[in-house]
């Protein structure tokens, strides 16, 4: 059965204990929470916001099965198949569904960020992948600046292929996404499209069913508002929810290097009430001196305040 993911789908973070280990109380205040929210229609975990990478196999499998518990499956629970070759993804998405995952959002091969993609390649993957697990699919389309971004033509014949019901599209060209989004609704209008573009929502929210972000994890409730209001085509509205998140998406998004997002989630999650602190694994760092007091104020500004009451 093809889950209705038309909404807000929070990627959220990995807590982690001071000492690495996997924080599951974290785990368990953080999933209850995102569930409880009105709009949330499910949540990706062990994506880049969750580190997914970063967690051995069987980390990866207790996180998942740990979130499943949280939302007391009134939500899916979405894992994030990163794995290097076709097999090896296969079977973590085995693994995956064993664990309690109703869906699997594929990345691309990583070795594609750097040299590229053979055409037809990227095709095998989701192929393998669905026929070893049987869980269906979210196609992932990651940043034109990348090799490893897929042409119109990948995208249309994955989106056709059988278990494929949806796509993440993280383009960041936005000529490209005002080009290839209309396309791909037009051939396959059961697909579900969502955004990832957590810096750029507003341009992107008037095109799409949901969005599949990261920024979810931390401010669910505006982002659904969000999404209301592009689909009801109200660019005042939208405008107004865009201006009054800009100080807390410049505070997590607009930084050095991408990945620093993950870290200032979990400092916006410290603010909130949901974390104690915000431990990454390496190789990610901490943010500087006084981030956390910058993102707290920077949420406070848009109303975005503890959380732990509802928990």
């Amino acid at each position: 059965m093809t889950l209705d993911l038309r909404g807000l789908v929070p990627a959220p973070v990995t807590p982690f204990n001071e000492d690495g280990s996997v924080d599951f109380d974290a785990i368990q205040r953080l999933g209850s929470w995102l569930a409880s929210v009105d709009g949330v229609k499910g949540l990706v975990v062990l994506g880049h916001a969750g580190e997914g990478t970063f967690l051995t196999a069987e980390e990866q499998a207790a996180v998942i099965t740990a979130f499943r518990d949280a939302v007391d499956s009134r939500i899916p629970i979405i894992a994030g198949i990163t794995g290097e070759g076709n097999t090896v993804a296969a079977l973590e998405a085995k693994r995956a569904v064993d664990a309690g995952a109703s869906a699997g959002l594929v990345y691309p091969s990583h070795g594609w960020l750097r040299f590229g993609y053979q055409k037809g390649a990227p095709q095998t993957r989701y192929k393998e992948i669905y026929e070893t697990s049987g869980l269906p699919l979210i196609l992932f389309q990651y940043p034109d600046a990348t090799k490893a971004t897929y042409d119109l033509e990948t995208q249309l014949e994955i989106a056709g292929q059988e278990g494929v019901f949806a796509t993440k599209n993280g383009v960041r060209n936005m000529r490209r996404w005002d080009t290839e989004i209309p396309v791909l609704r037009e051939t396959y209008p059961d697909l579900q499209i969502l955004t990832c573009h957590d810096e750029y929502l507003l341009h992107t929210m008037f095109d799409v069913d949901g969005a599949l972000v990261g920024y979810g994890g931390l401010a669910p409730e505006p982002l659904v508002e969000l999404i209301a209001a592009g689909k009801a085509k109200d660019y005042a509205a939208a405008r107004a929810i865009h201006d009054r998140l800009l100080p807390v998406t410049k505070n997590v998004y607009h930084r050095g290097s991408h990945m620093e997002g993950t870290v200032a989630l979990k400092e916006g999650l410290v603010a909130r009430g949901i974390l104690e602190h915000a431990t990454v694994r390496p190789p990610l760092l901490p943010l500087a001196p006084g981030a956390g007091k910058e993102i707290a104020d920077a949420l406070a500004s848009a109303g975005l305040t503890s959380v732990t009451s509802r928990v």
